[in-house]
């Protein structure tokens, strides 16, 4: 088990210093944001750059917020040859930078096609290989499709939240079949992954910020896509949902 304490003490946050959050993120991500791109336009840029760039961007994050985090479970060899992708609940802005705190390798979000149009951090993103899948247009979801395939097979762990969305009330929303289409496309190993105390930091569609809290991040068994069908994809989701279930209610 491992643990990450910033400051135990929570506390709800006073206006100002939620000002402070926001800009203190904001400033946070056009820096990091700003030495991908830069990098990459002196042909400076490397993966492993990129890792240390991601956790040192999500740290800051959550310093900022004085997150209290705990990881539990077995963490899966993301090195052993074979295509992984992380499956998430998803209640907070917070998910994505305690996914690549707690959790190694070379992470990589499954990102919605509109964020790669956010000035400076779309460009960063697709400069970092961060992918999109877009299952609208045929002929680009088979190219994207192709791409996350490669770029799985060249180490990169993919991580997707099946909510699509986050939830408002801390509880697991409907799963979206889109990432579970992409596992069995790819024949991944499904990392499923329980966030707990996560929903209490940043609230869904508010501003109301708290401070120091306890967040449990829970990894549970790998369930491999290859002994599922196209057919059998109802049972797969719902034996991924029975497993981020299972790790959120962790003790």
């Amino acid at each position: 088990m491992i643990r990450l304490t910033v400051n135990p003490i929570a506390e709800s946050a006073t206006l100002m210093r939620r000002i402070g959050v926001v800009v203190g993120s904001v400033g946070v991500t056009a820096l990091y944001s700003s030495l991908v791109l830069l990098r990459s336009l002196t042909g400076r840029l490397t993966r492993e750059k990129v890792d240390r760039y991601c956790r040192d961007w999500s740290a800051l994050l959550l310093r900022l917020v004085r997150v209290n985090l705990r990881v539990r479970g077995e963490i899966p060899d993301f090195e052993d040859g074979r295509r992984y992708i992380i499956l998430c609940s998803h209640a907070s802005h917070y998910d994505i930078p305690l996914s690549f705190v707690a959790l190694p390798g070379s992470i990589r979000m499954l990102a919605k096609k509109e964020m790669f149009g956010i000035p400076l951090l779309g460009p960063a993103m697709r400069a970092a290989e961060f992918p999109s899948v877009d299952r609208s247009n045929h002929d680009r979801a088979l190219a994207d499709l192709e791409r996350a395939k490669t770029m799985m097979e060249s180490g990169i762990v993919l991580w997707a939240a099946p909510e699509g969305t986050r939830s408002p009330d801390g509880e697991l929303g409907r799963f979206k079949k889109g990432c579970f289409h992409l596992a069995l496309d790819t024949q991944a190993i499904i990392v499923p992954v329980g966030i707990r105390g996560n929903e209490r930091v940043l609230p869904a569609r508010t501003w109301h910020i708290n401070l120091g809290q306890q967040v449990d991040f829970c990894v549970g068994e790998p369930l491999d896509s290859r002994q599922y069908s196209r057919e059998q994809l109802p049972e797969l989701m719902a034996e991924v949902r029975r497993r981020i279930e299972r790790e959120r209610g962790r003790a």
